[in-house]
């Protein structure tokens, strides 16, 4: 038997495994079996917990997605674990390795703030499939058009449009995760500009589908936003409701490095048979 927390950031859902003291064989069978909300435990994306790969880490974090795939990035899951590792070490930070690369937490009252890097805007970052503006992407699918690419550590397409819940996102999100121009599949973020100055936003996740929250997305919705000018300085946070919540974005321009701040929340504890 193995142990599971199972977690969200504002109902963007989390099973988190621990691989610190024995290794969990994980092959995508498997990981598609526990993602199964019917068959499994179900779950945006699975987070598995490793030992540190260098001295100045806590953890070193993989994510994978419901359909077997790993994920590069998430930021509600890598908020979930932090607040975990940063309870088991009573601080009120934690540092950890994923295959981006090293992500900053921390933790205040009952928020917790992760530094996401910085913000991917060359088209070979993101990645795409050849050179062209991020700013401006040459994609039209029914009402959608003239989205912004962002990479962050996985590849965003964010449209605004004026009203997101108008939009047939489970029709279009599938569609626009497989085009051509995203070798590696793309997340999907369809917001709309509020009169309070928050962004609207609804999210279908690369191999997951439509989730109540997605960090990661938040973030790049978040920075297209102040690319196109429809958010004021760049260094105040931008206020993001998702179907889960409202999430708080800071895009620091010293370094371009994206810091995101929700709540987090342990759903239950259980064990699973592999």
């Amino acid at each position: 038997m193995v142990a599971f927390k199972k977690m969200h950031g504002l109902g963007n859902d989390f099973v988190v495994l621990d691989a610190r003291a024995e290794p969990i064989d994980l092959p995508e069978s498997r990981i598609r079996l526990i993602g199964d909300r019917h068959f499994g435990i179900g779950f945006d994306q699975l987070m598995v917990i490793h030992p540190p790969q260098s001295q100045d880490a806590d953890i070193f974090l993989r994510i994978y997605n419901p359909d077997g795939s790993e994920a590069e990035a998430c930021g509600n899951g890598t908020r979930c674990v932090a607040n975990q590792v940063m309870t088991e070490l009573g601080k009120a930070t934690c540092t950890i390795d994923t295959i981006r690369g090293r992500l900053l937490g921390r933790r205040q009252d009952d928020m917790v703030t992760i530094d996401m890097g910085a913000a991917l805007l060359d088209w070979q970052d993101v990645p795409l499939a050849s050179a062209m503006d991020t700013l401006h992407l040459n994609i039209s699918q029914g009402p959608l058009s003239d989205p912004v690419a962002v990479g962050m550590g996985n590849p965003h397409c964010v449209f605004f449009v004026e009203d997101a819940e108008a939009i047939d996102l489970p029709t279009l999100g599938p569609i626009l995760e497989h085009h051509r121009l995203f070798p590696r599949r793309t997340n999907v973020e369809i917001a709309s500009l509020s009169p309070d100055g928050q962004l609207r936003l609804r999210v279908w996740e690369r191999g997951a589908g439509i989730t109540l929250a997605c960090g990661s997305g938040t973030c790049a919705t978040a920075v297209a936003a102040h690319r196109r000018g429809l958010v004021d300085a760049a260094s105040a946070p931008v206020k993001i409701r998702v179907d889960g919540g409202e999430m708080s974005i800071q895009w620091r321009q010293e370094d371009g490095h994206v810091l995101m701040t929700g709540p987090t929340a342990l759903s239950f504890i259980g064990e699973m048979a592999l």
